[in-house]
């Protein structure tokens, strides 16, 4: 699979984008802020990089310049954050950006993201087809014209996010009481994790608010559950062909 590298000052996000990563196969090089990540990139050579904007020494945007200012931008970088305006998602765009992730992040939109960026590195025709189109002399992959860019497409380098997709049951279930309690019980709480999965559209963020449990360990305990959490990816694939 790819080498990607996670740059974000919070422990916990780091922490959860690299348990979902390294759980899809892939290797992950974790850095908190801007003079760990030029390290990184120049350390391991990431196939892409998940670029956080707002760092303690130097913002993301900031970064992402530097690196195609130097010629350093050979890769797919998706920025990341909660904060930021569409002015700002369409300059780092404009600089190189692949595409932009705005948190809360859920995991469809992670996974999609991160597959678009790596199709997009394996110069496959197909992922060349649905990717904007360069402009010459611009460095990774240019955006639209400025007066075409919507905020959707601005947020995600132009590929469409596809609407949240019922992934669990109703709020009403019936449940066989005539077996071990244990079966019984994760028969429930698999029941219970995917009703809220499909209420909060995917977001592990949200879903761990509502439940009042930590995201590490709701996406471990949803792993342990064997609840699928590609479902609503896979089905969106489908609908698209």
């Amino acid at each position: 699979m790819a080498n990607i590298l996670v740059v974000d000052d919070e422990l916990g996000i780091r922490d959860l984008l690299s348990e979902i990563l390294n759980d899809e196969g892939h290797t992950v090089e974790l850095a908190e802020n801007a003079a760990q990540a030029r390290a990184a990139r120049q350390r391991t050579r990431p196939d892409l990089v998940l670029l956080d904007i707002w760092m303690p020494d130097t913002d993301g945007v900031t970064l992402l310049k530097e690196w195609s200012t130097t010629g350093l931008l050979t890769m797919p970088v998706i920025m990341m954050s909660g904060h930021a305006t569409i002015e700002t998602a369409v300059e780092a765009t404009k600089i190189g950006a692949h595409s932009f992730l705005e948190k809360p992040i859920t995991m469809q939109k992670l996974l999609k993201a991160v597959e678009a960026g790596l199709a997009r590195n394996s110069g496959g025709a197909a992922a060349a087809a649905a990717l904007p189109v360069r402009k010459p002399g611009m460095m990774g992959v240019a955006p639209m014209a400025v007066q075409e860019l919507t905020v959707e497409a601005a947020m995600t380098g132009g590929q469409t996010i596809p609407a949240a997709v019922e992934m669990g049951p109703q709020a009403r279930q019936m449940f066989e009481l005539d077996k071990p309690l244990r079966d019984a019980r994760d028969e429930f709480e698999k029941c219970y994790f995917e009703f809220h999965l499909a209420k909060e559209g995917g977001s592990m963020t949200r879903v761990a608010e509502k439940t009042g449990l930590e995201r590490t360990h709701l996406y471990r305990k949803l792993k342990q559950l064997g609840v699928d959490l590609s479902r609503g990816k896979r089905n969106s694939s489908t609908s698209a062909a």
